[in-house]
C-alpha cells in the first residue's frame, strides 16, 4: 500500500463457492409461502425465530416487548411517580429521577417492559434512572424495552443529560454508565457526549447466511455493534426483517450478539444509518452508539470525511467527530434531545390495579 494511502473495506463482490452478498441484493420479491417459519422471501435468506423472545408490538421508534405492568412497584403505594419522555432522533426514552422515589432503584426494573409497552403502557424504546453522586456528576441505568440492562445507550444518556439539566440546573456534567463515565454538556436541546475509544475493534468478517452472505465489522461502543456497508437504491425503504435478525444473533459474533447498524455513503462528510438493535429486538428510528460505530468505521475506511454527519431514519442528524484517529481516539457526539412530554404514572399502571 503507497505511504499515507488509507485502508479499504474488502470489495462487496461475489464469495468464493457462489454465495452473494446480501448488501448487493436487489430488494426481496415474494417468495414460496408454506415453509417454515412462514414465507421466505425469493433471495433465501428468511427471518430466525428467537427461542423465548417476548411478542410486542411496533410503535413509532421501534418495539418494545412485555406484558402490562403487574403489582409491587413501589410496594403497591397509592402515590404517582414522576416521569419524563424524551427522544434523541426518534430513539424515545422515559426518564425517572431517583431523588423522588428511593425505592426506584430496585422496583423500576421488572416494570420496565411493562411502562414501555406501546399499548398497554406509556410507549418507549427503553427508561433510564438518573441518580446525583456529587456536584455536576450522576449515575444512569439504563434498560431495553424488553427489561433487559445494558450497560450504555448514547441517545439515552444524551436525554439524560438534557433532564437532568431541566430538573437540576446542570449544564455541564459527568454521567457515570455502565461502560464508562461520559463528560456532556447541554445547550438547549442540543447535547454533546464525549465517549471513550471504540474496543474490541476485529478485522472484517464475512457472516454466512445460507446461500447468501453479508460482510460487517465488529466493534463495541459501550455496547457491541455490527457494521454493514451497503448500496441499496432503496434504503431508507428497504425492510430489514428478512436479513437483520439473523445477523443481529449470529453465532460468529461473541454471546449476546449485537446490534447491526446499516451504512450507506450519501455524500463527503454524509452518511445514511439505520440500526437494528438488541432489547428492542427491532429497528429504532435512531441508536446513537450505533451512528458513532458506523461513523468511525466509515472515516477509518476512507469513505467520509470527518466530522460525518449521520441521517438517521428519523430524518434528525448526529454529528460524530472522531479525536484522532478514528477507532483508536474519543469520539465526539452531538445531537438533539427533545422533550415529549412529563408527567405522573397513575399508580393503577404501577399496580396493575384496575382503575
Amino acid at each position: 500500500m503507497p505511504a499515507g494511502a488509507r485502508p479499504r473495506a474488502p470489495a462487496l463482490g461475489a464469495l468464493a463457492g457462489g454465495r452473494r452478498h446480501l448488501q448487493d441484493l436487489p430488494a426481496p420479491g415474494r417468495g414460496r409461502v408454506g415453509a417454515p417459519g412462514g414465507e421466505v422471501p425469493a433471495h433465501g435468506v428468511h427471518r430466525r425465530q428467537t427461542a423465548g423472545r417476548r411478542g410486542g408490538v411496533r410503535g413509532e421508534g421501534g418495539r418494545c416487548g412485555g406484558e402490562p405492568v403487574g403489582r409491587g412497584l413501589l410496594q403497591g403505594a397509592d402515590r404517582p411517580v414522576n416521569f419524563a419522555k424524551l427522544h434523541g432522533a426518534g430513539n424515545d426514552f422515559l426518564l425517572f429521577d431517583g431523588r423522588d422515589e428511593p425505592a426506584l432503584a430496585d422496583e423500576l426494573p421488572p416494570r420496565v417492559p411493562g411502562l414501555c409497552h406501546r399499548r398497554f403502557g406509556l410507549g418507549a424504546d427503553g427508561a433510564l434512572l438518573v441518580l446525583p453522586t456529587g456536584p455536576a456528576s450522576a449515575r444512569v441505568a439504563y434498560w431495553n424495552g424488553d427489561g433487559s440492562e445494558a450497560a450504555f445507550c448514547a441517545n439515552g444518556t444524551r436525554c439524560a443529560a438534557r433532564f437532568i439539566a431541566a430538573r437540576w440546573g446542570w449544564r455541564e456534567m459527568v454521567l457515570a454508565t455502565g461502560y464508562a463515565s461520559i463528560a456532556a454538556a447541554v445547550r438547549g436541546e442540543q447535547v454533546t457526549l464525549l465517549l471513550p475509544a471504540a474496543g474490541e475493534v476485529r478485522p472484517w468478517q464475512e457472516f454466512a447466511l445460507g446461500d447468501a452472505a453479508a460482510r460487517g465489522r465488529y466493534l463495541v461502543v459501550g455496547v457491541p455493534h455490527l457494521i454493514v456497508r451497503v448500496s441499496w437504491p432503496d434504503f431508507w425503504r428497504r425492510d430489514l426483517a428478512p436479513l437483520a435478525p439473523a445477523l443481529r444473533r449470529h453465532p460468529d459474533l461473541p454471546a449476546g450478539g449485537a446490534n447491526v447498524s446499516f451504512l450507506q455513503v450519501e455524500g463527503e462528510r454524509n452518511l445514511g444509518v439505520r440500526s437494528w438493535e438488541r432489547g428492542v429486538e427491532g429497528e429504532t428510528l435512531s441508536c446513537g452508539s450505533g451512528d458513532v460505530a458506523a461513523a468511525a468505521v466509515a472515516v477509518a475506511e476512507g469513505w467520509v470525511e470527518p466530522p460525518v454527519e449521520v441521517r438517521t431514519a428519523s430524518e434528525r442528524v448526529l454529528t460524530v467527530e472522531p479525536q484522532g484517529p478514528p477507532l483508536a481516539s474519543p469520539l465526539r457526539l452531538s445531537g438533539p434531545a427533545e422533550w415529549v412530554a412529563e408527567g405522573t404514572v397513575r399508580p393503577e399502571l404501577l399496580t396493575g390495579r384496575p382503575s
